[in-house]
């Protein structure tokens, strides 16, 4: 509490006296309930309970991460989901080529999901050929019964194993396929067999609807 007394005279002056307060009503907020277990106890040391403290620390870590990854994984798949081709647009990646319309020893090229695909009707002579050959003699060695559902049909991707060029049928060394771009020679079962191609041309899903039908893709 503050006292005045005024002082009669030519000056005036003003006498203050002071006295300092205890404060001892003021209260403060309990945080007991928000401790830890381990912490409650004013007579034990740190170092006591500094191994109980590290399992909360890494038990809440290792929850808050594995929920991040759930999230992020729940998140990724909902972006590939939303990207994937819708039923349109998979029916149009199928191609049905007529058998009929392919003389023997002639190559068809139609355009498939942006490639060529080439589609040959094999005569008995380069049928012989493909099935003839010593597999050793092979870089990427397959045998010809493996590359085709029936002997007379061979269906390729027209696409150079070497730089993605575009070869040319019933030209080369080998009667097969010709890749004009850096000389890749293939046989008549698209195996690679000279130049820089590394591997054989690609052979697509397909299957055979009839006689006279193969759908691709």
């Amino acid at each position: 509490m503050l006292s005045s007394k005024l002082l009669s005279g030519p000056l005036r002056q003003v006498v203050t006296n002071s006295r300092a307060l205890a404060h001892t009503d003021i209260q403060f907020p309990d945080y007991t309930a928000y401790r830890r277990p381990s912490t409650l106890d004013p007579k034990k040391k740190n170092i006591e309970t500094e191994d109980q403290r590290k399992v909360f620390s890494y038990l809440m870590t290792a929850t808050v991460a594995a929920t991040g990854a759930i999230a992020a994984k729940s998140a990724v798949t909902k972006v590939v989901a939303s990207l994937s081709a819708t039923r349109d647009v998979l029916a149009l990646s199928k191609v049905e080529v007529k058998l009929s319309e392919i003389p023997p020893g002639k190559n068809a090229v139609i355009k498939w999901r942006g490639k060529p695909l080439f589609v040959r009707h094999r005569t008995e002579e380069e049928i012989q050929a493909a099935t003839n050959v010593n597999l050793a003699e092979l870089r990427d060695p397959e045998s010809d019964t493996d590359r085709v559902k029936k002997p007379e049909w061979l269906v390729l991707i027209g696409v150079c194993t070497h730089l993605g060029c575009v070869p040319i049928a019933n030209k080369g060394e080998f009667n097969g396929y010709y890749c004009p771009c850096h000389g890749s020679h293939y046989d008549v079962s698209g195996r690679a067999r000279k130049g820089p191609a590394p591997r054989n041309l690609e052979i697509p899903e397909y299957d055979f609807l009839d006689d006279d039908t193969i759908v691709v893709g």
